[in-house]
Order: structure tokens, then sequence, then C-alpha cells
């Protein structure tokens, strides 16, 4: 009996397993209709992204550091302030107090004065001062590890010149009439694109409609993406179908309110847009009714009150492929590229 040698077969069994696919994890996070963005590169540093309202017994920091804990993170190593809205810049000083943070990023000095606006901002000075600061311009670049963060929009300007591959005539610009001049904070947010290999992800904040537009008309500056943020919560004075349309996402993220953001027409707009796989929702809108949510599995949230507070969770590769995850069911999704 001629007996075979089992050498190839033990070195096989003994080989050790591949490692897994480093992801870029985003968390949305359910500040009932302001932001919260925590993202984590595959080098495992965190970039968070504005933080939701400030009171609330320091509901928006808990969620904050309990998606932060699930995520790894126990710091947070830049902080980006899209604009100084209660909604975003509301509740930092309730975060650092919870969590440290390292970095300070932000467009510069508020453009709202007087009352609660300069509360507001002289909390978020005071708070700054425990770490380092930032102050961008577009075209800066935030160093994060092993991916390339580029600053579109800071204090009402954008990109001068088109990224590399992009510049291309948008012919959707044709049809999108300018609205009224907004001279408020939400002109002013820096707004971010994330990329990681083919991967391609942008958050304007709550960059307002002509500055969107700025961004892609007559010719698109910013080329397609992966995963679009809805700007503004999903209202209707942003989302223009000249920028949702350019950027031709194949997945959305809705981070909306149950009264706030998520607006009909917003939400057709993105929901129409052409090459979209799937839109998910933060919360569903109370405004858009049966016909403006989409199906409850991609919802986080479905109540007005009494939600838990669960996030979304999207996880790509280097290669484009994105799965999307919802904490309230466990339901995920994958898109291959």
């Amino acid at each position: 009996m001629r007996i075979r040698p089992i050498l190839p077969f033990l070195l096989l069994c003994a080989a050790p397993a591949l490692p897994a696919a480093k992801t870029l994890d985003f968390y949305f996070i359910d500040v009932e209709g302001g932001q919260a963005t925590l993202i984590v590169s595959p080098s495992k540093q965190s970039l968070l992204v504005d933080t939701g309202w400030p009171g609330l017994n320091s509901r928006d920091a808990d969620r904050i550091k309990a998606a932060a804990k699930h995520a790894g993170v126990k710091e947070i190593d830049y902080l980006l302030i899209t604009h100084y809205h209660s909604d975003h810049v509301g509740g930092v000083p309730q975060l650092v107090a919870k969590m440290p943070v390292k970095t300070f990023i932000d467009h510069g000095a508020t453009v709202e004065h007087g009352g609660e606006a300069d509360r507001l901002y002289h909390a978020y000075l005071k708070a700054r001062d425990a770490g380092s600061h930032l102050e961008v311009k577009p075209g800066d670049k935030i160093p994060l590890k092993g991916l390339d963060v580029t600053v579109l929009t800071a204090a009402g300007a954008s990109i001068a010149s088109p990224l590399p591959g992009a510049g291309q005539p948008n012919p959707a610009c044709a049809t999108v009439q300018p609205k009224e001049a907004d001279p408020s904070e939400n002109a002013q947010s820096v707004g971010i694109l994330i990329q990681y290999g083919s991967f391609r992800m942008i958050d304007l904040g709550d960059l307002t409609w002509n500055k969107e537009n700025e961004l892609v008309c007559p010719n698109n500056k910013i080329g397609t993406v992966d995963l679009y943020l809805t700007t503004h919560h999903g209202l209707d004075q942003s989302n223009s179908p000249a920028i949702v349309h350019a950027l031709h996402p194949r997945v959305a993220i809705m981070n909306n309110g149950p009264r706030k953001g998520g607006s009909p027409e917003a939400w057709e707009t993105v929901h129409s847009s052409p090459g979209l796989e799937d839109l998910w929702q933060v919360h569903y809108a109370v405004e858009g009714g049966k016909d403006h949510n989409v199906p409850e599995a991609m919802i986080a949230n479905l109540y007005e009150k009494g939600d838990a507070g669960d996030w979304l969770r999207v996880s790509a590769d280097s290669n484009g492929a994105i799965t999307v995850y919802n904490s309230r069911n466990k339901y995920e999704k994958t898109y291959a590229k």
C-alpha cells in the first residue's frame, strides 16, 4: 500500500488565516435632527463631525460616547465643527467633559452675533482651548493616516479648481435656479470629501443651495461619490438636484430627525438620483409620510418619542464595497463595487 505524504496537508492546516480587510467605518449617530458623524479610519484614528445639541441631560454626548465605545474609540483625534449652530456645535462642552478631544477643526470666526449665537460660539471657544486647533480653508487636507480628506468648502468659499479626474460640464445646472442668498452660518459650513482607495464619501454640513451649486456648476469640480450624507438633514433649502445628481451616489444616508429634515422635495431628489442603489434614514420623517420614507428596515429610529438613539454604520472597503448596518434591528446590506 502506498502511503501519501501528509506534510503538505499539515502545513495547509497550520497556515495562518488571512487578516480581515480593514474598513473605513462611519457611525451616523442619532442626535434628533442635528449632526454627529463618527468616522474611524482603518488605522483606528477618529474624526467626529459635529456634536449635536446642548443640554438634554447630555443625551447627545452620551450617544456619541456609546458609539465610540462600540467602535473601540477612547478619544477623538479630530473634532470637525462644520458651523456654529446649536444642533452642530452645541454639544461640544458636554462631549469634552466625557471624552478627550485632541484637535479641533473649524472655519474660523462665526458670522452670526448676538444672544444665543454669541453664547454658543464662546462656549465652543472655551472648550476648544483644551486641545489644539486647525482653521481650514478649501483645498486643505485633514491628516488622517491612510485616508485622503479634502476640505471642499469653508467660510463661504469653495475649491477653485476641479479635483483630479473631475471638471466635466454639468447639464443639470441649466434647469436649477438659484435661491435667495444665505447670510447665515449654514453657508459657511466646512464640507469634506473622504477618499479611501477607490471609495469616496462627501459631507457638506448644512451648506445651502447656492453654495452647493458653486461646487458643480457649470462644471462638476468634485466628480462622483459612493456615499452621500444628505446636506442640511435632507431639507429642501439644500440638496439641489444639480449637485445630488452630479455626485451620482450609490448609497445615501439621511441624518434627519422625526420633525427636522427629510422634506419630501429633498427626499425625492435624493431617492431619484441616477445610479442610487439605496437611501437609508436615521429617523422616520413625519412630514414625509408613507410616500417619502424608506422601508422600516432601513430606518434606525421609527418613532417621534421613546427611541433608543440607534445609529447607522457604514463600513467601506478600499475597493469601494459598502456595507450598511442598522443597530436597531441588526439588518445589514452590502453593495459591491
